[in-house]
């Protein structure tokens, strides 16, 4: 008889599966590739659910993540009580779970009239406190963790935390009837504006928005340029002044700063820190502050270098009207404008960029952006852009952008002392070459007695023409400049101006009243001249077209000018002419007999069309450039 067969084997055989059945199985897989990071890096920010590290805290004091979802006090207070688990795990624990808390109040429906934002910031700050706490006052620092995943996600707490409370404390504050400056409040906290210790510039307005830097998505930039760590990344736009002939300011910082918004909690303990009500506001230049003080050490200041930047380019009407201007039709320029790309450092040096014919800022996009995402270049260099009217003949230009920037300089350094006022980089595309030359050149008395030359005049009537010439003909380099880079500029003009579709464009150029209006004397006395030979025609001013033109005698005159030997300069030249000797070469526009320089302390170039300012490697040599005047190369 077989023993398996029996009732008494069968019994105990269901017996011994009974008793196994309360043994926990372990079964096992493979993870995929793809779902590493997922399942390391994975939390409420990213997908919408706790994290593993949270989960695992959740598991240890007996709770499940949907239990937290559904209760979130109650699962607060189970793991700000419950022993069994580190310091670090129970702070940052908490600190997500209270950004769990608040991003799911943000999405609820609205059931009242309105949402209590109040219970909200609420919400927000304690995300806030809980990760700052985790990250200051635990038994490790801060170094001691520097490689561990749940740092980094704990500081985007952080991060996360203070950019949602800041939009709506700047909410509340839109919304208040005085509006006297102060800070919000929110129930049971105190908020402390700390500004007067920070590095926001002196007399800066209000903004009319505070717009997260992490919500911004532009085309047409090349890069993203940013800094990791401590703080909220906001654009502050400012009201922006109008563009038009009413606004005699020369000078205008960008209305679209950015800065980084901090809290610091009160408090130099633990306990103390988790029981404060008190918070400072900081409010930072990121561009003046790398480092700030928290909890008693300096941490990196977090910063976007790119968004305020890439907002004023996407808000503005700069395409439309440069071409309004080069027209002379009504809201176009009839002055030059210098904006500032950051508020003013006298520490750092400037590079002025004047873009070329029918342009504007937008010519920069990118250049600007790449120049200043460098993190040497940062420190040491500011960005300033001169929006010209570019329909103006390239004399009347040279003679107000000099007038703007000495404007410029006069307001920010009266005594001209600092590296801003002394060591000036010139950077001028196409037309903005050229006049980056003229502004590093000297012209004497001869260059108007040479353009009178072909006149018959008096004594008296050459003396009152060499008067009014003078402040466009006869100039001194610009104080302080001592580089240039002059990219795809026609020094000695281009035959590109004396074709047919650009003179019949050139006939389309004209000038506004206002503009006239500056040079109404000279206009007269030109007219009056009476010419010394058969054929010569009227003297009369010319366009910004006229002047491009190699027959021009302005530019006959200009292109021998000296350059003063105290500016090193350097060109940069597109070749779009594949298979032809470079001397006999062409950007498309100019050709390189007209953009070389002799003297030039370096020559590069490139395969490009005219454009070549956007070129990467055009942008490198800038970089290289730059970065060679610092060590006085």
């Amino acid at each position: 008889m077989n023993l398996l067969q029996t009732p008494a084997r069968r019994l105990l055989l269901a017996w011994l599966a009974l008793l196994l059945s309360g043994c926990a199985s372990v079964t096992v897989t493979s993870l995929a590739p793809r779902d590493y990071l997922a399942q390391r890096r994975a939390d409420v920010l990213t997908t919408g659910r706790l994290s593993p590290a949270a989960q695992e805290v959740l598991r240890v004091i007996g709770t499940e993540p949907n239990a937290c979802a559904a209760d979130g006090a109650r699962c607060r207070q189970a793991i700000a009580q419950t022993a069994g688990i580190t310091q670090e795990q129970r702070l940052s624990a908490l600190a997500e779970t209270w950004l769990q808390a608040a991003l799911a109040a943000e999405r609820a429906p609205i059931s009242g009239p309105e949402r209590d934002d109040d219970a909200l910031i609420q919400n927000w700050l304690e995300a806030a406190r809980y990760a700052y706490a985790y990250l200051f006052f635990t038994d490790r620092s801060p170094g001691e963790r520097a490689f561990e995943d749940r740092q980094t996600q704990v500081r985007d707490y952080y991060n996360f935390a203070v950019q949602q409370a800041s939009a709506l404390l700047f909410q509340a504050y839109q919304r208040s009837q005085a509006k006297t400056g102060a800070m919000p409040q929110v129930r049971g906290w105190t908020l402390t504006d700390a500004r007067e210790n920070t590095q926001v510039r002196d007399g800066a307005p209000t903004p009319s928005e505070l717009i997260p830097a992490s919500s911004l998505r532009f085309t047409g930039l090349r890069n993203l340029y940013r800094r990791d760590g401590f703080g909220a990344e906001l654009v502050a736009v400012e009201a922006e002044r109008s563009t038009d002939a009413h606004d005699p300011t020369p000078y205008r910082e960008m209305p679209y700063p950015v800065i980084t918004l901090l809290l610091r909690f009160g408090g130099n303990t633990l306990d103390e820190v988790l029981a404060t009500r008190e918070v400072e506001v900081l409010l930072l230049d990121p561009y003046r502050s790398a480092t700030v003080q928290l909890a008693g050490m300096d941490v990196p200041v977090a910063a976007n270098f790119t968004a305020g930047y890439g907002l004023w380019l996407a808000r503005s009407d700069f395409s439309a009207q440069a071409l309004r201007s080069l027209l002379g039709l009504s809201n176009g320029l009839e002055h030059p404008t210098v904006y500032l790309m950051q508020p003013y450092d006298p520490s750092r040096r400037v590079i002025v960029m004047l873009h070329g014919l029918a342009s504007s800022p937008e010519a920069w996009v990118n250049v600007a952006n790449e120049v200043l995402g460098d993190e040497q270049l940062r420190r040491n260099y500011q960005i300033w852009q001169v929006y010209y009217p570019t329909n103006a003949p390239i004399p009347l230009n040279n003679r107000t952008i000099r007038d703007a920037l000495a404007a410029t300089y006069a307001h920010f350094d009266p005594t001209g002392q600092s590296p801003a006022s002394q060591h000036i980089t010139l950077i001028g595309h196409s037309m903005g070459g050229v006049l980056a030359r003229l502004m590093v050149s000297t012209s004497g008395p001869e260059t108007a007695e040479q353009a009178l030359s072909d006149y018959d005049l008096d004594p008296t009537e050459r003396a009152a023409a060499m008067q009014r010439l003078a402040p466009y003909l006869i100039f001194d380099p610009v104080r302080g400049v001592d580089s240039a880079i002059f990219i795809a500029a026609p020094h000695r003009g281009t035959p590109f101006a004396n074709h047919r579709l650009a003179r019949w464009f050139s006939n389309l150029v004209t000038l506004p009243v206002a503009m006239l209006g500056q040079l109404d004397d000279i206009a007269r006395t030109f007219t009056s001249l009476r010419p010394r030979q058969p054929g010569t025609g009227v003297l009369r001013i010319p366009n910004s077209i006229d002047n491009l033109s190699d027959r021009d005698p302005f530019v006959q005159l200009a292109a021998d000018l000296p350059i003063t030997p105290r500016v090193r300069y350097h060109s940069i030249i597109g070749d779009d002419t594949p298979g032809l000797p470079l001397a006999e070469s062409s950007d498309g526009i100019v050709p390189y007999a007209s953009a070389h320089l002799p003297g030039a302390v370096s020559e590069r170039v490139l395969p490009s069309a005219h454009s070549v300012q956007e070129h990467p490697e055009a942008i490198l040599e800038i970089r290289r450039i730059l970065k060679a005047r610092l060590t006085g190369e």
